[in-house]
């Protein structure tokens, strides 16, 4: 089988590496892909969000299937434009990526369907902040409707930080805002394939989404995760699976809109049960990093089934015993400011230690060395028979890396 990766970060170099230890994988291509991901990829200079631009690549090189990383190549129409070239894709088209391009549409969707997920307010003029803001009360919860990248939203106590972020989204063109209620409880993330009928569950992974250790400072992409969480209720998988999965792929059906790919599933598991607090159209970033290291099943027939709408035809997935942690080494100034183009070191130090491998997020090769060229530059996955050998294994990864000014946290797991 010929592969086709679109996108540049963690998460596609996780897909890459997964899929270059498949027997089935016969040629593997990324587009534009980055340094880590051209060791077992070869890399092509197209533009991940010219869908024409990745369907008339895929058509050259002849591949069999297309796998689209990132959301907004999805959210642009990337899918669509390799399916009408005859191609199959393991992503959804443009209308079903608006369960994670607009967060108004994924709760109207969950609405429909029945999903249980937090109360929201839409705004969309300054002059309803207030009323949205008075109507749930502290802690508030405000998010930017569209795309950001992780960072869009904002939980505060401080009603002025909330509403200045509310109004900050509101000034892009065509912004949106929703207000919701908050949701307590440990947070869980669930990746569900889907063919646009049926799904298929992953195992739950859970991230870290603050910059600074205990959860502290500015929302970012994904500080680390890890994956399995021995805390979580017996039965949540099937739960999700029965209640949010299965009801959201049916109502996108219903709606002539089917979902094909991934469905990411961010859960709250509140006092009052388990709550939906966002749907993503594609892996998460960083969780992806540990889920697939757990995977044992070659992954190229899943995402092709996914894909061709036979995951009826599937066998059980199988999972390996072990855990896995990943920390991600992030630039100085990120999430505000990241700074770029400094040298790593370390790199093949890390890569060398028992059960760890280093993958890029954030990187570009120039004249022989690796530089930093994004926020998140590095996931240091460490896998381990159980999560403090795992967790181990990643910090022992990070210690040899190099990147001045870089952060990390320094707690990813430290709980469990």
């Amino acid at each position: 089988m010929k592969i086709l990766i679109v996108g540049t970060g963690a998460r596609e170099h996780a897909l890459a590496r997964s899929l270059s230890q498949d027997p089935a994988v016969t040629e593997l291509h990324a587009a534009p892909g980055n340094p880590g991901i051209g060791e077992v990829a070869t890399l092509h200079e197209v533009d991940q969000l010219d869908g024409s631009a990745v369907a008339a690549l895929a058509t050259g090189l002849g591949v069999d299937l297309v796998v689209v990383g990132p959301e907004a190549p999805l959210v642009a129409g990337v899918a669509d434009a390799v399916r009408a070239a005859g191609i199959a894709v393991f992503g959804p088209s443009a209308a079903a990526a608006r369960l994670e391009g607009s967060k108004a549409f994924a709760k109207d969707v969950m609405a429909a369907a029945g999903v249980p997920t937090a109360e929201p307010r839409v705004v969309t003029e300054p002059a309803q902040i207030d009323a949205a803001l008075d109507a749930f009360g502290a802690p508030y919860v405000v998010k930017d409707d569209g795309l950001a990248a992780g960072k869009g939203v904002v939980v505060t106590e401080d009603r002025a930080v909330a509403a200045a972020h509310a109004a900050e989204c509101l000034a892009k063109p065509g912004g949106r805002v929703v207000v919701e209620d908050y949701l307590d409880g440990p947070e869980v993330s669930l990746f569900v394939l889907s063919d646009g009928t049926r799904v298929v569950p992953l195992v739950p992974a859970q991230d870290f989404k603050r910059a600074g250790d205990g959860d502290t400072g500015p929302n970012t992409g994904g500080m680390g995760a890890y994956s399995p969480l021995p805390w979580a209720p017996a039965g949540l998988v099937e739960e999700v699976v029965n209640h949010v999965a299965q009801p959201t792929v049916d109502e996108m059906a219903r709606r002539g809109t089917p979902f094909v790919g991934v469905l990411y599933c961010g859960l709250a598991l509140t006092s009052k049960g388990t709550r939906v607090v966002e749907f993503n159209a594609r892996f998460g970033d960083p969780e992806t990093q540990v889920v697939l290291a757990r995977l044992a099943t070659p992954p190229a027939a899943v995402l092709s089934a996914a894909a061709t709408g036979s995951l009826d035809t599937l066998p059980a997935l199988q999972w390996r015993p072990e855990a896995a942690v990943t920390v991600v080494v992030a630039s100085e100034g990120y999430p505000a400011a990241p700074r770029t183009g400094d040298p790593i070191t370390g790199l093949a130090e890390a890569d060398a230690l028992p059960g760890v491998h280093v993958l890029h997020a954030g990187t570009r090769a120039q004249d022989g060395a690796v530089l930093s060229a994004g926020g998140r530059v590095l996931s240091v996955v460490g896998v381990g028979d159980d999560l403090a050998a795992a967790r181990s294994a990643a910090y022992a990864g990070v210690e040899r890396i190099g990147l001045a000014g870089s952060h990390h946290r320094s707690d990813i797991a430290a709980r469990v």
